[in-house]
Protein backbone atom coordinates (compact mmCIF):
# COMPACT_ATOMS: atom_id res chain seq x y z
CA UNK A 1 0.00 0.00 0.00
CA UNK A 2 1.31 3.70 -0.95
CA UNK A 3 -0.59 6.93 -0.42
CA UNK A 4 -1.81 8.36 -3.64
CA UNK A 5 -2.44 11.66 -3.87
CA UNK A 6 -5.36 13.27 -6.33
CA UNK A 7 -7.29 15.26 -8.31
CA UNK A 8 -7.24 18.62 -5.14
CA UNK A 9 -3.52 18.79 -5.91
CA UNK A 10 -3.82 19.42 -9.55
CA UNK A 11 -2.68 23.59 -9.90
CA UNK A 12 -2.51 23.68 -6.05
CA UNK A 13 1.03 21.66 -4.92
CA UNK A 14 1.13 23.32 -1.79
CA UNK A 15 3.92 21.22 -0.79
CA UNK A 16 3.31 21.52 3.20
CA UNK A 17 3.45 17.23 2.55
CA UNK A 18 6.86 17.76 1.12
CA UNK A 19 8.16 19.28 4.39
CA UNK A 20 6.66 16.58 6.87
CA UNK A 21 8.03 13.62 4.77
CA UNK A 22 10.52 11.39 6.22
CA UNK A 23 11.62 9.54 3.07
CA UNK A 24 11.38 12.21 1.00
CA UNK A 25 8.77 10.36 -1.84
CA UNK A 26 7.28 13.31 -3.01
CA UNK A 27 7.93 14.66 -5.90
CA UNK A 28 6.62 17.43 -8.31
CA UNK A 29 5.10 16.68 -12.38
CA UNK A 30 3.71 19.47 -14.06
CA UNK A 31 0.09 19.65 -12.77
CA UNK A 32 0.54 17.91 -9.42
CA UNK A 33 2.74 16.24 -6.63
CA UNK A 34 3.26 12.21 -6.96
CA UNK A 35 4.26 9.69 -4.32
CA UNK A 36 6.96 7.63 -5.10
CA UNK A 37 5.01 4.15 -4.93
CA UNK A 38 8.36 2.15 -4.33
CA UNK A 39 10.07 5.29 -1.48
CA UNK A 40 6.28 5.31 0.48
CA UNK A 41 6.94 4.27 3.45
CA UNK A 42 3.14 4.22 4.64
CA UNK A 43 3.66 6.81 7.73
CA UNK A 44 0.47 9.00 6.69
CA UNK A 45 2.37 11.67 7.95
CA UNK A 46 1.23 13.63 4.54
CA UNK A 47 -2.52 12.97 4.49
CA UNK A 48 -3.03 15.47 7.61
CA UNK A 49 -0.73 17.96 6.08
CA UNK A 50 -2.68 18.78 2.67
CA UNK A 51 -4.49 21.94 2.63
CA UNK A 52 -6.95 20.73 0.04
CA UNK A 53 -7.30 16.82 1.34
CA UNK A 54 -6.25 15.55 -1.98
CA UNK A 55 -4.51 12.50 0.07
CA UNK A 56 -5.53 9.01 0.61
CA UNK A 57 -4.31 5.82 1.59
CA UNK A 58 -5.03 3.89 -1.86
CA UNK A 59 -6.92 1.16 -0.40
CA UNK A 60 -9.39 4.78 0.74
CA UNK A 61 -9.15 6.72 -2.64
CA UNK A 62 -12.97 7.65 -3.22
CA UNK A 63 -14.52 5.60 -6.07
CA UNK A 64 -14.76 8.31 -8.33
CA UNK A 65 -10.77 9.37 -7.64
CA UNK A 66 -9.59 5.90 -8.59
CA UNK A 67 -7.83 7.21 -11.90
CA UNK A 68 -5.31 8.89 -9.90
CA UNK A 69 -3.88 5.19 -8.45
CA UNK A 70 -2.89 4.49 -11.81
CA UNK A 71 -1.86 7.76 -12.88
CA UNK A 72 0.51 7.96 -9.78
CA UNK A 73 2.14 4.64 -10.58
CA UNK A 74 2.71 5.74 -13.82
CA UNK A 75 4.04 8.79 -13.48
CA UNK A 76 6.85 6.83 -12.46
CA UNK A 77 7.56 4.77 -15.71
CA UNK A 78 7.72 7.55 -18.19
CA UNK A 79 10.53 9.03 -20.02
CA UNK A 80 9.94 12.33 -18.10
CA UNK A 81 9.22 11.02 -13.89
CA UNK A 82 8.22 13.84 -11.56
CA UNK A 83 11.57 15.67 -10.29
CA UNK A 84 12.10 16.81 -6.30
CA UNK A 85 10.06 19.49 -5.40
CA UNK A 86 11.22 23.36 -5.21
CA UNK A 87 10.95 23.85 -1.84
Amino acid sequence: MTYIITEACIGVKDRACVDVCPVDCIYEGDDQLYIHPDECIDCGACEPECPVSAIFPEEEVPANLTAFISKNKEAFGGANPPGRPQR
